[in-house]
């Protein structure tokens, strides 16, 4: 099984709107196989705290846009980490040292990546 249109289609969503808020190291996985809760992750990256409100704000509106109505979220208050859930998809926005330190990417490395829209800036800026 593998991650659905909608769910792709959300991740694209919001890989957009993180990259227009010059979000970095952007990726997206299709974690469809490994848990039964969530088709797919979008990670971003901020360096600083405003910045991942700035991040989060634009996600949030950009999915709103799109018919996603979230199911909870977490972590906005301390704007370290921020999970945005939708789902289909989960969208994680960390500071840059959350992002080292937790590296979610090495947990779900197994994962198939979701190949993201060419306009989508996926690296540091």
């Amino acid at each position: 099984m593998t991650a659905t249109e909608h769910a792709v289609g959300l991740v694209h969503v919001a890989a957009r709107a993180a990259s227009e808020k010059l979000a970095a190291h952007i990726v997206a996985f299709d974690v469809s196989e490994q848990l039964a809760i969530t088709d797919a992750f979008v990670l971003a990256s901020a360096g600083n705290e405003r910045q991942v409100g700035a991040i989060v704000e634009e996600v949030e509106d950009r999915l709103r846009e799109a018919g996603a109505k979230p199911i909870r979220r977490e972590g906005q208050r301390e704007g370290r980490w921020v999970l945005l859930d939708y789902g289909d998809v989960v969208v994680h926005v960390q500071h840059e040292e959350e992002r080292q330190f937790y590296a979610l990417e090495r947990l779900w490395r197994d994962c198939p990546l979701i190949e993201l829209p060419a306009d989508v800036v996926t690296t540091q800026r």
